[in-house]
């Protein structure tokens, strides 16, 4: 008999083994302490509105009305929450980083926004009954997909979400321009290959497992970050590259130099990669699948 590779490879293992290397050939990095810091959260949210477009693109891909219910799943500092909550009734963000959490609550006060709730947790953490104030019709999570256990992951999504709502997953494709740069530089600066993450074709593959057959759309993202000085470069991917030593400085000074571009008195580090938007209407049948 010949085996099905979609119906009998366990897909969600393949996510697990796949996070689990990433994350010890990158132990020296630690995201999450990074987004502890509101330096770092608040320069996120700078290059969030310097990118203002995708918010806009995103939130105007999804199917709101002004009585909608949101959960925004690693919501950070507010990219997606904020604006939706001047378009929705209610939002929940679910973001466990200290940094993240002070920006958005500082972002709130700014736009006098109210309609949000903070829930500081992990979502793998999350009691749905407990934390959260169900049902939402619009279930998020973009680029926020760092759980093992991707299959926890989305069942619970899918107990958070209303009969005909919809969740939409949004994530990365192939080589992200990261990816490229920790591919060449990693080695150098810590000795060991670089191993990158999960990407979309094994996320659909876990949904197609559990009988989700979602809508799948792929796009390439143009973004940049942008830097008043090399200093101020440096600072950023310190953390980021998880630099210790002067020699791994030296490797990484010369490297923002290649690839940092002169713009309007300042540096700007432009990139693109291909970002997948997957999403489902939920309660629609055992499939899973909803409006397209």
């Amino acid at each position: 008999m010949t085996m099905n590779p979609i119906t009998e490879i366990d897909w969600n293992e393949v996510w697990n083994d796949q996070m689990r290397r990433s994350r010890e050939a990158s132990t020296a990095r630690d995201c999450a302490r990074i987004w502890e810091k509101r330096e770092s959260a608040l320069k996120f949210w700078n290059m969030s509105k310097e990118n203002s477009h995708r918010v806009e693109e995103t939130i105007a891909g999804t199917e709101i009305t002004p009585d909608s219910r949101v959960l925004d799943i690693g919501a950070g500092p507010g990219t997606l929450a904020i604006p939706f909550a001047q378009r929705v009734k209610h939002v929940t963000a679910v973001e466990p980083a200290k940094g993240m959490v002070l920006v958005l609550q500082e972002k709130m006060a700014e736009e006098q926004v109210s309609n949000i709730e903070i829930v500081q947790k992990r979502w793998e953490d999350v009691n749905v009954a407990d934390d959260l104030k169900t049902p939402y019709d619009v279930v998020i999570a973009s680029f926020s997909l760092g759980m093992a256990d991707i299959r926890g992951a989305i069942e619970k999504m899918i107990a958070s979400a209303a009969k005909g709502g919809t969740i939409y997953l949004y994530h990365f494709a192939g080589e992200t321009h990261w990816d490229r740069d920790c591919r060449d530089l990693w080695p150098r600066l810590h000795g060991r290959e670089y191993q990158p993450g999960p990407k979309s074709d094994v996320l659909y593959n876990v949904l197609y497992s559990m009988g989700i057959y979602p809508s799948v759309r792929t796009f390439r993202l143009r973004h940049s970050q942008r830097f008043a000085s090399m200093e101020e470069a440096m600072a950023h991917f310190r953390s980021q590259y998880a630099i210790t030593t002067p020699e791994q400085e030296a490797i990484v000074r010369e490297h923002l130099g290649r690839v940092l571009v002169e713009e309007n008195g300042g540096l700007s580090l432009p990139a693109s990669s291909i970002r997948v938007k997957i999403w489902w209407e939920t309660g629609s049948g055992e499939n899973g699948m909803g409006k397209r």
